[in-house]
C-alpha cells in the first residue's frame, strides 16, 4: 500500500464558534457537509467553502485539560497573499513568525489557533515581504 496525499487533520476545541471564526478569519476555511457523528464538531472546506474534500476536522467539547500537544507538531497549507495575511494576523493580535526557507526561499508564516495548534501556511517565493 502506499498514499498519494494527505487527506486531513483533525483539532480539538473547548470552543467551537472561536475555532470556526479563526480558521474562516484567517485561513478561509468554511463549515460544510458532516456526517451526523453522536459529537459536536465540524468540518471545514477550503476555498470558501468550495472546496471538494473537508481539509479540516474539528472536534468540539473537550475540555481544557485535553487540549494538549502531541506528537505532531503543526499542520501545514498552501496560500496566497502574504502581505494580507501577516496583516489580518497583526489586526487581530494573533503572534506569528515569518521566516524563508534555505534554500527554496519560501516564505513560512507560522502562528497558533486559539486550542494552540500551531498553523503553518507556505507561500511562493516570488510575493513580496509584508511591511
Amino acid at each position: 500500500m502506499t498514499v498519494s496525499a494527505c487527506n486531513h487533520f483533525t483539532i480539538l476545541t473547548d470552543d467551537l464558534p472561536a475555532t470556526l471564526a479563526f480558521y474562516e478569519e484567517h485561513l478561509n476555511l468554511k463549515a460544510g457537509a458532516r456526517p451526523p457523528f453522536t459529537f459536536p464538531g465540524a468540518w471545514l472546506y477550503a476555498d470558501g467553502g468550495k472546496g471538494p474534500d473537508p481539509i479540516l476536522h474539528i472536534i468540539a467539547g473537550i475540555g481544557k485539560e485535553r487540549l494538549v500537544k502531541g506528537v505532531i507538531d503543526h499542520m501545514a497549507f498552501s496560500g496566497k497573499g502574504l502581505a494580507a495575511a501577516v496583516a489580518k494576523l497583526r489586526k487581530h493580535g494573533v503572534a506569528y513568525e515569518l521566516r524563508r526557507l534555505p534554500a527554496y526561499e519560501t516564505w513560512q508564516l507560522f502562528f497558533f489557533d486559539p486550542n494552540g495548534a500551531k498553523v503553518e501556511i507556505d507561500f511562493d517565493p516570488a510575493e513580496a515581504a509584508p511591511a
